[in-house]
């Protein structure tokens, strides 16, 4: 079966809950009063100046937070002070927990999943809702297809009244509160349109007791490759919160995203990635990595891509597929040996050079007891064969 690379890992930017909410707020998606606290003082603090029930909320940057007790609500400031702490003492996914929104609690009503994301198939947006809001949505769709909306958005025409009309009926949300539905879905549309995110997602989305609707919890990707259109959304980024490769990666300008198996791959080319990683799968290895370098790597940015390659404990074995063109082989080699020279690597590595200055490249690799490779085929079954020991 072929690599597949889900949409949201590598070229994405996420963000937390509160800084998702921020974003809604600003374009008039009501959202509850609430801060974000680094200690159990200022949870305590918050508390205080909310009055009442207050809901703590682990703010990292994975599922599950509930499922895992890093959301609990509070009765008075004294409790939300204790349960701070001990969310703040806690990891959840192998993420410590450095941060939690102290919100106002809801009386809710009913609870309603509404989102935006891109529909690849359909090249288009897509607007999705659920009255089967506050749950797992993969879920829902698996098991009740039904329960699920989806309405796509011509990107020319923008999100038009009737669109959110249709949605508000399909879910059979109440019609005294269709305006305000209608204001939200705008306000969503808007927000994911002009942050270039990938996602943009309520869950829930709630109607409160006294008949108002409120987004309670938020999340959103951006893309990563539009960051330079949005240095203010750069600027908020967590890198704590990132695979230290992956912070590594983007340093040096590197398309890294890490995969579970035990074949580190460095490809020049993300097209020549992909289908290196395919040929991989076909003789049974799995790659632990996609990793693109690019056209015209020098050396430092190969000896880069091969350190963070490395780093990884589950790598067997490495599999350099590189095809020059713009890129030099000689360029590649030097950075292997550099890499090689700093990390002394434990693992076998086989290298394919193909293209300009590719002789020159086998030439400075002869004495580096590398396993080469005049194909890629022949290169993906010697890189099985080496990580199998």
């Amino acid at each position: 079966m072929p690599v597949l690379l889900k949409s949201n890992q590598g070229k994405t930017m996420k963000l937390h809950e509160y800084q998702s909410k921020t974003i809604f707020s600003r374009y008039g998606i009501p959202i509850p009063k609430g801060r974000v606290a680094a200690t159990a003082d200022e949870a305590k603090q918050i508390a205080e100046e909310l009055g009442g029930r207050v809901v703590i909320k682990s703010q990292v940057l994975v599922g599950g937070r509930g499922k895992a007790g890093g959301v609990k609500v509070a009765r008075d400031a004294d409790e939300a002070a204790e349960l701070a702490g001990q969310i703040l003492a806690m990891s959840i996914k192998g993420l410590p927990v450095r941060k939690v929104l102290v919100d106002e609690a809801a009386a809710i009503a009913t609870e309603i999943y509404f989102s935006i994301t891109n529909d690849r198939a359909a090249k288009k947006p897509v607007m999705i809702a659920s009255a089967a809001g506050g749950v797992d949505i993969e879920e829902v769709a698996a098991t009740t297809p039904e329960k699920i909306i989806k309405v796509h958005i011509d990107p020319l025409l923008g999100l038009r009244d009737y669109q959110s009309r249709d949605i508000a009926a399909s879910i059979d949300l109440p019609r005294e509160l269709w305006r305000d539905f209608s204001k939200i879905a705008s306000g969503l549309w808007q927000a994911y349109k002009e942050t270039d995110a990938e996602l943009a997602e309520i869950n829930p989305l709630v109607i409160t007791k006294d008949n108002k609707l409120v987004a309670l919890d938020g999340k959103m990707l951006i893309d990563d490759n539009s960051l330079f259109r949005h240095p203010d959304l750069a600027e908020i980024r967590d890198v704590d919160e990132e695979a230290p490769a992956e912070t590594e990666a983007r340093r040096y300008g590197l398309s890294f995203i890490k995969l579970d198996g035990n074949i580190g791959c460095m490809v020049n080319g993300a097209g020549l990635a992909m289908t290196s990683m395919d040929i991989v799968k076909l003789f049974g290895g799995e790659p632990a990595n996609f990793l693109d370098i690019g056209g015209g790597a020098g050396s430092d940015k190969v000896a880069a891509a091969m350190r963070i390659i490395l780093s990884d404990p589950a790598v067997k074995a490495v599999l350099f597929n590189i095809f020059g063109g713009i890129t030099r082989c000689d360029e590649v080699a030097r950075g292997i040996l550099v890499a090689m020279d700093e990390v002394k690597p434990k693992v076998p590595m086989v290298v394919r050079l193909v293209g300009t200055n590719a002789e020159e490249g086998r030439k400075l690799l002869e004495n580096a007891n590398m396993i080469t490779a005049e194909t890629l085929a022949d290169a993906a079954q010697k890189a099985v064969a080496a990580a199998k020991g």
